[in-house]
């Protein structure tokens, strides 16, 4: 398979997804330092927010679909998928909408999608020569979800919530279908040892928020746990169609 240069990939078609919900201040910024390295296409799934992120979104030249409601972000990287198998991409890349990830690392999450090592692709902000520091409550969460998932899988993955990862169509058409409504980083690990999908890590960076503030209190980090935690255990048993 013919190797690719940053910016451009003529082996297969990518859409890179951001799913936002009121990140009008980031989102721009985002989507632009994107498109300055890269010529994939872009989707913003506006999840109902209540500020202008859509509108950002455009302006900064992504395609965008303005979800009626907030569905969570579960619901809007699934709606991300359902657009991605109906206009015929091979590859998915997803990232978070605040800009604490590095857009140049989209190349090293595709590498192993372009030359069919791998079927899915999560970037880890513990590998390499990392400098992320989180803070108490979300390590104690990413410490407690990495002994569920590699207890449960057999896997070594040192970063289970990392939201910056790629898959390939086969993995795509599958999430399409069937993909955690809630908290769904963890839960599909799950899915893909059940599906016995190829997953591998990659280095990647990762930095503070721009704008805004985190969503993720103590209270909600307990909940999150357990929640997640419950979630995991069903799907781990749970039929897969």
């Amino acid at each position: 398979m013919q190797s690719s240069t940053p910016g451009s990939s003529p082996d297969i078609r990518v859409l890179v997804v951001i799913p936002a919900y009121c990140e009008e201040r980031n989102i721009g910024s985002v989507v632009r330092s994107i498109r300055n390295l890269f010529h994939h296409d872009i989707l913003v799934v506006n999840d109902g927010s209540t500020d202008n992120t859509g509108e950002a979104a455009r302006k900064a030249g992504a395609i965008t679909l303005d979800l009626p409601c907030n569905l969570g972000i579960g619901g809007a990287v699934q709606t991300a998928y359902m657009y991605a198998i109906a206009h015929g991409y091979d590859a998915i890349v997803r990232l978070d909408a605040d800009g604490q990830h590095e857009p140049a690392d989209i190349e090293r999450l595709l590498e192993p999608l372009r030359d069919g090592t791998a079927d899915a692709v999560i970037g880890s902000r513990f590998l390499g020569e990392a400098t992320y520091r989180a803070s108490f409550f979300r390590m104690t969460g990413i410490r407690f979800f990495r002994v569920l998932v590699n207890l449960f899988t057999g896997c070594k993955f040192t970063d289970p919530t990392s939201g910056f990862f790629a898959i390939n169509r086969h993995l795509m058409q599958f999430y399409s279908a069937q993909y955690p409504s809630d908290y769904p980083e963890v839960d599909s690990y799950i899915l893909m040892h059940r599906l016995k999908i190829r997953a591998v890590e990659v280095p990647v960076r990762m930095y503070e928020r721009e704008k805004g503030k985190s969503s993720i209190t103590p209270i909600r980090a307990i909940y999150y746990m357990v929640k997640v935690t419950l979630s995991f255990l069903i799907n781990r048993i749970g039929r897969i169609e």
